[in-house]
């Protein structure tokens, strides 16, 4: 099933969103991704990845966000593959946009 952790605050989403993604995991899932705005730009930046929490995590150790608003997803393939391109967030054609959803849209 899919699941969505958001945060907003003073402390780093990054570790907190992964927190809220591994009390997810008993509900199953086929990928997952992070979308935190960035401190030093101001911009949204997302990461993604098909499989377990844990290739996100390593994902993040190579690329880390720094931000204090994001947003997290797990998703359970209903409609499309479980690959990069289904897995959420998912981000608007000038990036200034990611939205998680549950369901078909």
């Amino acid at each position: 099933m899919c699941g969505i952790v958001g945060y907003i605050g003073n402390r780093q989403a990054q570790p907190l969103l992964l927190t809220g993604l591994k009390r997810l995991e008993y509900r199953g899932y086929d990928s997952s991704g992070v979308a935190i705005i960035l401190d030093a730009k101001k911009a949204i930046s997302i990461r993604k990845s098909p499989g377990k929490i844990s290739a996100l995590e390593s994902l993040l150790k190579k690329k880390p966000l720094a931000g204090t608003v994001g947003i997290a997803h797990t998703r359970w393939a209903t409609h499309g593959e479980p690959n990069q391109v289904n897995a959420h967030p998912h981000n608007d054609c000038r990036n200034e946009i990611a939205v998680v959803h549950n369901g078909i849209i």
